[in-house]
């Protein structure tokens, strides 16, 4: 006679992965965050299933749906995670920062040096240890929203009151192209001469995407868009390649400019300059780690940021 599911039997681990997994509809975005291969996280989701004795997720063609028993799992899963949660921050707040555990999300555009901002503050404190994701804005304000994460650091603060966002460092977004290309060196580059340019850019939501439609409608330019990208890579494989210009960061184009593979246009008004800011929610009880890694980049970010991307952008000219 075959033993009855048992939920008593799942772990944590299980349930962590039908929550990432739940949260995308897909095994391989889940994948993907998780730093796990999908097989892997099909087992996972298996193995829950079976202590569940139903199925949580059903697939109809190419999408992946949660099932009545899945949504009911959700719910419980996201308390289960959240009390968790909560006493590893408890526990952490006894530690005080040495020892504590810092818990963070960034956009993908911080990708590039966020890291070793990270790894800086590390370095002063002994046994700190660290949860980082990077993902798109959504994502980053999902987790922030679900109280996923401590911190998180964007360009563009979330609208509402429910949040504290502070600006730590100014962040230069510029128009890029291939060393090779026709308007590169030129000083003082119209935008009208833009008119005629492929640009290769974001996804629409991403806050690259967002910075680059409010600078545009500014200066009543409206781009040419011929592809959109989730990949900063990507992107920038493609304007080398000379397929077109792109609205970047400098911060994600550092090394390309050092090495001569990406070049700045001096275009008309640019750079526009954002800020980078750091996100808690209003009422959040925030560990002495994540306390001390805000101040930290209050006080310190904006000159560790100019050291490690190493752009510095020119005084605009007066008009």
């Amino acid at each position: 006679m075959q033993a009855p599911p048992r939920m008593k039997n799942a772990t944590l681990r299980q349930l962590k992965v039908f929550e990432t997994v739940a949260r995308h509809l897909s095994f391989s975005r889940a994948a993907e965050e998780l730093h796990l291969s999908q097989p892997a996280v099909s087992i996972q989701i298996k193995h829950l299933e079976a202590h569940a004795g139903l199925p949580l997720f059903e697939q109809l063609g190419k999408k992946t749906y949660l099932t009545p028993a899945g949504r009911e799992m959700l719910q419980h899963s996201r308390a289960i995670i959240q009390q968790f949660r909560e006493a590893e921050e408890a526990l952490a707040a006894l530690k005080g920062v040495r020892g504590g555990r810092l818990n963070i999300a960034v956009i993908s555009a911080g990708d590039y040096f966020f890291p070793r901002l990270v790894a800086e503050f590390c370095s002063r404190y002994d046994g700190v240890t660290v949860e980082l994701s990077v993902n798109n804005r959504e994502e980053v304000l999902h987790c922030l929203a679900e109280n996923a994460t401590d911190l998180a650091v964007i360009l563009r603060p979330p609208e509402g009151t429910d949040t504290i966002a502070m600006p730590f460092a100014p962040q230069p977004q510029v128009i890029v192209a291939a060393p090779d290309h026709p308007l590169a060196g030129r000083r003082v580059v119209p935008m009208e001469a833009l008119a005629p340019e492929k640009f290769i850019v974001r996804e629409r939501g991403s806050d690259t995407r967002i910075a680059m439609e409010e600078a545009f409608a500014e200066r009543r330019f409206k781009p040419r868009i011929a592809m959109e990208i989730k990949s900063f890579e990507t992107i920038k494989q493609a304007v080398m390649a000379g397929m077109g210009v792109s609205f970047l960061s400098a911060h994600t184009i550092s090394q390309e400019l050092q090495l001569g593979r990406l070049t700045v246009l001096d275009v008309e008004g640019f750079p526009v300059m954002r800020n980078w800011h750091i996100v808690h929610r209003k009422n959040k009880r925030l560990p002495p780690v994540a306390v001390a890694f805000k101040e930290f980049l209050l006080k310190e970010g904006a000159a560790l940021v100019e050291r490690i991307v190493r752009f510095r952008p020119k005084p605009k000219r007066r008009t």
